[in-house]
């Protein structure tokens, strides 16, 4: 598991571009106060809805829309216990990079990606 990037869903779509560019990240996902992840929102996502504005191209608006706005589905998360098998499926069957991983609260603690399924899936399969 590595470390989770994420905001806060009420961070504004300027944070959210800015946490995206400054470091190189394509997707954050979204928690509320309490760390719990209500959506995830992929670098994608956010040209999509910049592309749209073509009234009004100013950074302006993208400082009053909170960040909770481009979610469109839920994350798809796994808990702490969830064997990294079961974490591995699911990433392949909905075509995910990274699943997040949530403890028994629902906080968000981190995500298991590509890069950790190689280095210990070998393991299990051999």
């Amino acid at each position: 598991m590595t470390e989770a990037h994420w905001v806060y869903s009420n961070d504004s779509v300027a944070d959210v571009v800015e946490d995206l560019t400054d470091n190189d990240w394509d997707h954050v996902f979204v928690v509320n106060s309490d760390g719990v992840p209500t959506g995830r929102i992929h670098a994608v996502d956010v040209l999509k809805l910049i592309a749209k504005k073509n009234v009004e191209r100013s950074v302006a608006w993208m400082h009053s829309v909170p960040a909770q706005q481009l979610v469109t589905i839920p994350p798809l998360t796994v808990r702490t216990e969830t064997p990294l098998l079961k974490a591995g499926a699911l990433m392949l069957t909905h075509d995910l990079n990274q699943i997040g991983v949530v403890n028994k609260q629902g906080v968000l603690v981190g995500v298991v990606g590509h890069k950790t399924m190689a280095k210990h899936m070998p393991k299990f399969i051999i």
